[in-house]
């Protein structure tokens, strides 16, 4: 393994972590009224695709999928909250 490899690893970890404290936030407060469902939907999407790219890359790229497997799933969370949490809210 070269140093590109653990670069690309720090880079997904960062880029994952992105969103734990907004799921965090959103979890305790049981608050998501300021939280865009669009913006939320957009990075589901982006992440689906990104996850279709690494995936089918060959070789696989790692980083990518295991970046964007964590933000999807903290993104399904984020929607969860959003139409849990926002019922019977405008």
């Amino acid at each position: 393994m070269n140093w590109v490899e653990p670069v690309g690893l720090f880079g997904s970890f960062l880029s994952s972590i992105t969103f734990v404290p907004q799921v965090y936030k959103a979890w305790q407060s049981r608050s998501v009224g300021d939280l865009s469902i669009y913006t939320i939907l957009i990075v589901t999407l982006s992440t689906v695709v990104w996850l279709i790219y690494g995936f089918f890359h060959q070789p696989l790229l790692l980083p990518v999928v295991l970046c964007n497997g964590f933000i999807f799933l903290l993104s399904l969370v984020l929607l969860y909250f959003k139409l849990y949490f926002g019922k019977g809210k405008s």
